[in-house]
C-alpha cells in the first residue's frame, strides 16, 4: 500500500469515529444514578418527602435515585455539598428555608450564595406554622395570648424547635410589642412535651409536630403563619388576622435545587417530572399525611420564590433583633 493510500485510510478512520463519537457519549440523562442530598437527619420531613420523591423519579427515569442525609450545622453541610458539585445533574439538594431563606442572616459567614449557587428545580411544599398554647390557659385567641403575655411582662416564656419557629417566635413577639422569653428546644416535639406539662405558656411550631396534638385536644391552635388559611386546618385564623399584626406572614417550605451551571433541559425535565408526582393524589395524600401543602412549580416560578422568601426573612429576623451569629 502506497504512503497516500495508508493515510487516506488513516484520515477515513478518523473521520469515522469522530462522526460516531457524539452517540457514545450523548447518552439520554439519567445513565447513573442520581444523589439527592437532604441537609436534615433521616426521618425529619424533608428526609421523607425526598425519600418519596426519589421513588417517584426512579420510576419516571428508570434510573436510580439515592437520598443521602448529611445533617448538621442549620443545614450548611448539605447546602455546601451541593454548591460545590459538578453541576451535572446527578447531584441534586431537597431542603429548607433553613439553608436558604434563614441561614444568609443568622450567620456571619456563609460558604454558599442560596441565589448564586442553585440552579432552581422546582418547589415541593410547605409546612405551615402555627401558635398554639395549653387548653387548660384561659386563652382563646392571638390577642388574648398577647394581652396575656402583656400583663405579665418579662415573665410569660415560649418554646421553639426550628429556625422557623426562632425567626416566627421573636417576629411575633416583636411585632405585637410583648416582652417575652424565648426558650429554644432541640427539636419541636420537645417544645410540645414542655408545653403540655405547662413548662411556658406558648409555643411556635411547625403544624406537622402539632397538628395531631391539636386535634386530640392536648393542645390549642390560635392562629397560622401563612398569608391564607391553611386548607390543613381551615376554621384556624392567620397570625395578620389579628389588628396588631396586620400583614405578618412566614411560611417553612421545602423546593429542590441543583448546583448552579446545571444544563437547563436536565433542570427542565427534572422539574416536569418532579411536577407530574406532586400532581398524583396518592402522593399529595401522603405529604397532608405530615401536615405539609402540596406547591408545585417551574424552575422560575421557585427562583422568583426564593428571592422574595430572601428578602421577607432577612426583614422579619432585622425586626425581630436576632443578630447573626
Amino acid at each position: 500500500m502506497s504512503s497516500w493510500s495508508k493515510l487516506l485510510t488513516v484520515l477515513t478512520a478518523a473521520l469515522i469515529g469522530a462522526s460516531a463519537a457524539p452517540s457514545a457519549f450523548s447518552q439520554p440523562y439519567p445513565n447513573k444514578p442520581v444523589r439527592i442530598v437532604v441537609p436534615f437527619a433521616a426521618g425529619s420531613a424533608t428526609d421523607i418527602v425526598a425519600r418519596l420523591l426519589a421513588d417517584e423519579l426512579r420510576g419516571a427515569f428508570d434510573q436510580s435515585f439515592i437520598v443521602d442525609d448529611k445533617p448538621g450545622a442549620s443545614a450548611r453541610i448539605g447546602a455546601e455539598a451541593v454548591a460545590r458539585a459538578a453541576p451535572d445533574g446527578y447531584t441534586l439538594l431537597v431542603t429548607t428555608n433553613t439553608s436558604h431563606s434563614a441561614n444568609p442572616h443568622l450567620f456571619k459567614k456563609l460558604s454558599y450564595d442560596p441565589i448564586k449557587d442553585f440552579a432552581p428545580v422546582g418547589g415541593i411544599m410547605n409546612i405551615p406554622v402555627i401558635v398554639v398554647v395549653n387548653p387548660k390557659l384561659p386563652v382563646n385567641s392571638l390577642k388574648e395570648l398577647i394581652d396575656y403575655a402583656k400583663a405579665r411582662p418579662g415573665k410569660a416564656s415560649y418554646g421553639y424547635g426550628n429556625s422557623i419557629g426562632q425567626v416566627t417566635g421573636a417576629a411575633f413577639a416583636r411585632a405585637a410589642g410583648m416582652d417575652v422569653i424565648a426558650t429554644p428546644y432541640k427539636s419541636s416535639p420537645q417544645a410540645m412535651t414542655d408545653l403540655m406539662g405547662e413548662q411556658i405558656v406558648y409555643a411556635v411550631t411547625d403544624m406537622a409536630a402539632g397538628q395531631a396534638l391539636v386535634n386530640s385536644g392536648k393542645l390549642r391552635a390560635l392562629a397560622v403563619s401563612t398569608d391564607k388559611r391553611s386548607s390543613l386546618m381551615p376554621d384556624l385564623p392567620t397570625m395578620s388576622e389579628t389588628p396588631a399584626l396586620a400583614g405578618f406572614e412566614l411560611v417553612a417550605w421545602v423546593a429542590m435545587f441543583a448546583p448552579a451551571g446545571t444544563p437547563p433541559e436536565i433542570v427542565n425535565r427534572l422539574s416536569a417530572e418532579l411536577r407530574k408526582a406532586l400532581a398524583k393524589p396518592e402522593v399529595k395524600e401522603r405529604i397532608a399525611g405530615f401536615a405539609a401543602e402540596v406547591t408545585p412549580g417551574s424552575p422560575e416560578q421557585l427562583g422568583v420564590f426564593v428571592k422574595d422568601q430572601l428578602a421577607s426573612w432577612g426583614k422579619r429576623i432585622k425586626d425581630a433583633g436576632i443578630e447573626a451569629e
